[in-house]
């Protein structure tokens, strides 16, 4: 196996990895806020802060995964894969666990395109120029 096709499998399945836990984490805190809110009816605002909690944990705790993911797998350099797979988690993420119209084959399909994404994230790396 060469160093890329290593690399590409790691990235691979560390997208899979965090996507899959982003996901879980986020559809959780999502319906907590849904509970708060549905506690408290009529009152306005009920259930705004765990929204706005669960929309954050849920985007910025990918590109965090991603990059401790790679780094417990020993390998180095994984800065475009945090940055450009937590902007693609933003887009993906927000269809996946906020749509409302999305059933669960496009929400496999859509975590499966992630974690490719993600796989092919792993080759590109920064180049340092002296």
């Amino acid at each position: 196996m060469t160093r890329n096709t290593a690399r590409w499998c790691k990235g691979t399945v560390v997208s899979a990895v965090a996507a899959m836990v982003c996901f879980a984490s986020w559809e959780r805190l999502l319906k907590w806020a849904e509970a708060v809110a549905a506690a408290e009816p009529g009152s306005i605002g009920a259930g705004w802060a765990q929204a706005l909690l669960a929309t954050c944990t849920g985007v910025l705790a990918m590109p965090l995964l991603l990059w401790a993911g790679m780094r417990l797998l020993g390998e180095r350099g994984t800065r475009v894969l945090a940055l450009a797979g937590g902007a693609a988690w933003w887009f993906i993420g927000t269809h996946v666990v906020e749509g409302t119209r999305i059933d669960d084959t496009d929400t496999a399909l859509l975590l499966a395109v992630f974690a490719l994404l993600g796989g092919v994230l792993c080759l590109a790396r920064p180049t340092t120029d002296g």
